[in-house]
């Protein structure tokens, strides 16, 4: 199956979001809480995103907040999982990110989940809890290139 990485476009928006409700953790209490306007808003001002296809299907999606310093997305539908799709797209996200800038990054997660696991072994350093007890994640520029965290 050819799978194809690039860069988010607008029209990609729809699939973004079949993706974002198929995920079985990180689920959104409200689906109307993230708005095709919103990922308009980051893909175009606030940052970039990238998707994945599989057989012209989007199968995967990260989204980096540059004005934030944070990641805003990343997700792969589940029939998809553990093929290297999330690690590929969050590699292409944190080398664009740090292309930017030397900002450390963040990102928030909730606990004991794959995602925690994921971003534990891809280097991020778990930094305390957000409010909403989410795990806060960064990154650092330095560790980002050199691979030291």
């Amino acid at each position: 199956m050819p799978i194809k990485f690039r860069t988010a476009l607008l029209s990609d928006i729809p699939q973004i979001q079949v993706v974002r409700h198929l995920v079985k953790e990180n689920t959104l209490s409200n689906p109307a809480l993230v708005t095709d306007n919103d990922v308009a808003y980051y893909i175009t001002e606030k940052g970039r995103g990238w998707v994945c296809e599989a057989n012209g299907h989007l199968v995967g999606f990260s989204i980096v907040d540059l004005q934030e310093n944070s990641i805003w997305a990343l997700f792969v539908a589940p029939d998809f999982a553990a093929q290297g799709i999330g690690k590929k797209l969050h590699q292409l996200m944190v080398d664009w990110y740090f292309e930017q800038t030397q900002d450390t990054v963040y990102l928030g997660t909730a606990p004991n989940t794959r995602a925690e696991r994921f971003y534990t072994m891809q280097g991020w350093t778990q930094v305390g809890n957000y409010a909403n007890g989410e795990v806060k994640f960064a990154m650092t520029y330095e560790a980002w290139t050199t691979g030291v965290g």
